[in-house]
């Protein structure tokens, strides 16, 4: 990609997203990961939308006028975004591919961080870390991470969140919110269970972490147009299919149905809160439910 029309993709980027984040989803943000309760800190006036749980009611006595308990994580917390940068994001039928709209959340996400002064990360991943940006706060920080979403290349295709969800164990100390985003198409082609569970379940006792699922209609049923020749995005293998078949038809939604439901099982009983965005809809709302639900 030349570096002009680089510059110009990220800056469309910015305008959008930066504009949402400071007008749509700074005070969710807030709310939904904000004074979690990790070291407290001090004290200071109750304010207009402040958590009425985190009133000191002792020093409310005291002065009488509410104050509430600021804690560590309120002042400045670590927000790090795990990324699909496998193959299977380059799909996409409806208004944008997976990756673009993988994109546009990352850099939402980005923006609604650096506005509540917090540091942000990221790790790119196919079926290993293609690249780690270490957390920092700022805008200038903050589009170096859109340019690497938009220009990075990664090496491998295929998809493995466990090495993603480790590197994130062991990479970062101090607890951190961090999202995976994703289409989570990585399960066990025997068993058609997802092969990430047992470091999910470790990397959230460590962090907070958020699922946001990305998806696509095609991918949730075939259309009846006849022989189709297909490609798998991440092995490369081709395959014909004949998608008159009812009895084809059937079995890939049956799949999708199944993978959906085991996903879903997963993140619930690894404790993480999840939300599926797909690639036709306007990406707000899910996120706004997600931030509300916390």
């Amino acid at each position: 990609m030349e570096a002009s029309e680089l510059l110009k993709k990220v800056r469309k980027i910015e305008i959008k997203t930066r504009g949402l984040s400071k007008n749509i989803f700074a005070g969710e943000y807030h709310s939904a990961f904000k004074g979690r309760g990790m070291a407290f800190s001090e004290v200071r006036e109750y304010q207009y939308g402040d958590d009425i749980r985190s009133i000191d009611w002792n020093v409310t006595a005291r002065f009488n006028h509410p104050y509430i308990k600021i804690f560590e994580e309120e002042r400045e917390l670590t927000v790090m975004l795990l990324v699909d940068i496998s193959n299977s994001r380059t799909f996409g039928t409806q208004s944008k591919l997976k990756k673009n709209l993988i994109t546009e959340i990352a850099a939402v996400l980005s923006f609604s961080a650096i506005q509540n002064n917090d540091k942000i990360g990221v790790i790119l991943f196919s079926d290993k870390v293609e690249k780690f940006i270490p957390p920092k706060k700022g805008r200038t920080h903050t589009l170096r991470i859109i340019r690497e979403l938009l220009e990075f290349e990664p090496e491998n295709q295929e998809t493995n969140i466990s090495e993603a969800l480790r590197y994130l164990t062991n990479a970062i100390k101090k607890r951190s919110t961090a999202f995976i985003i994703s289409d989570f198409i990585d399960d066990n082609p025997q068993t058609g269970f997802p092969r990430f569970d047992e470091a999910l379940r470790i990397a959230n006792r460590k962090h907070d972490v958020i699922a946001l699922k990305i998806y696509d209609k095609r991918e949730t049923e075939l259309p009846d147009v006849g022989l189709i020749r297909f490609k798998d995005a991440e092995t490369g293998k081709y395959a014909w299919v004949d998608t008159s078949s009812k009895q084809v038809r059937n079995n890939y939604s049956g799949w999708w149905r199944k993978n959906e439901k085991l996903t879903s099982e997963t993140l619930t009983k690894a404790g993480v809160d999840f939300v599926s965005i797909s690639t036709e809809e306007d990406y707000v709302k899910p996120l706004m439910k997600l931030f509300k639900k916390r």
